[in-house]
């Protein structure tokens, strides 16, 4: 359990919420763990399949504050709203700021900051914790280069560019990745990324992670009242969570490439957990599946500080955390959306 941003995270899956008077009553079993004020809260959101009692829910309804129900690992279910919703006037300055090149300009600028920022700390990160087993010069030429291109952001004013700008980071960042795979080299070699489909080892274990945080991401946008498929760096088309991949960029490098990257150096995967298909896509098998999302898991579960509220929270939150920031930019609470940087 956690409060932040007025908002009531739940996460133990044996919790149960019910309400006493104008409390929130957090219950374990027969424990009571918290009492919170119902005018203190705008948002709860439950990772469990316990809930909350219909009196709570009504009372959420009538306060105005928002409840959002989780499965334990993060996929959205449903949310219980105000007769007057607010979520409409949110996904309509939503569309706006997606029509107007002007008002999307900010908001690509920080989420492209966020993402070149974190790659670049996760090459300086690696040159400071294996300096002695890998090209440091190569690793720090290419996190200079990255400097230079966060540098650059202001000069940039039109949305088209920075796409441009985005994509020649990735090819700097991608282009060094191979040398932060210390172990089994043979079997986890790297030349770039491929995606439909994964055509090595690395780029099938890159291409399910982002799937798992695009979910997350997907799911916290539902979860604060955004439409996932309306995006701002990434373009409207059929199918597509734009607003999902612009929210996951800045926690590509940070989160899914490090669980990525520490399962091949601490050996907890290997090239048995791999198959190849019929059009030569390389993918995970089962039991390969199944190593990998314990370690997703485990990483989702450790705290770290978050870079703009300092509060400890879990790596499995950040991106509902992100998805309150980006919605209170959007209805006007914030000035400027505050893209993660990690260290």
């Amino acid at each position: 359990m956690k409060h932040l941003l007025n908002t009531l995270f739940v996460q133990t899956p044996t919790t149960y919420l019910s309400k006493d008077g104008e409390n929130v009553v957090v219950k374990n079993g027969e424990n009571i763990l918290a009492r919170i004020p119902l005018h203190t809260l705008e948002c709860i959101c439950m990772f469990t399949y316990k809930g909350a009692s219909p009196a709570l829910m009504g009372a959420c309804a009538e306060y105005g504050i928002q409840m959002s129900f989780y499965t334990p690992t993060g996929k959205y279910l449903a949310s219980v709203n105000s007769s007057v919703n607010g979520n409409v006037l949110l996904r309509k300055e939503q569309y706006r700021i997606s029509d107007d090149p002007d008002k999307c300009l900010q908001y690509v600028k920080n989420i492209i900051l966020g993402k070149v920022f974190n790659e670049k700390w996760v090459l300086e990160r690696t040159i400071r914790n294996h300096s002695a087993r890998l090209d440091t010069d190569k690793l720090k030429e290419a996190s200079n280069e990255l400097s230079t291109a966060i540098k650059s952001l202001s000069e940039y004013t039109d949305v088209d560019s920075l796409r441009g700008l985005e994509g020649k980071c990735a090819d700097i960042y991608f282009n060094v990745f191979d040398e932060m795979i210390l172990r089994q080299k043979d079997d986890f070699e790297f030349e770039g990324r491929s995606r439909r489909p994964p055509l090595d080892r690395i780029n099938a274990l890159l291409s399910f992670a982002y799937t798992l945080l695009a979910n997350d991401c997907a799911s916290a946008l539902f979860g604060v009242g955004l439409d996932p498929y309306v995006g701002y760096l990434h373009k409207d088309r059929p199918g597509r969570k734009s607003l999902a991949l612009d929210l996951m960029e800045e926690l590509r490098s940070p989160l899914a490439d490090r669980v990525v990257i520490s399962m091949i150096n601490e050996n907890a995967i290997s090239k048995n957990d791999f198959e190849i298909a019929q059009n030569n896509a390389v993918l995970l098998t089962d039991d390969g599946r199944k190593k990998f999302l314990n370690s997703w898991q485990t990483k989702k579960n450790e705290k770290i500080s978050h870079p703009f509220l300092k509060e400890q929270v879990e790596w499995g939150l950040v991106p509902y955390v992100q998805a309150m920031l980006l919605a209170r930019t959007i209805r006007g609470t914030l000035d400027e959306y505050p893209p993660f940087l990690w260290k």
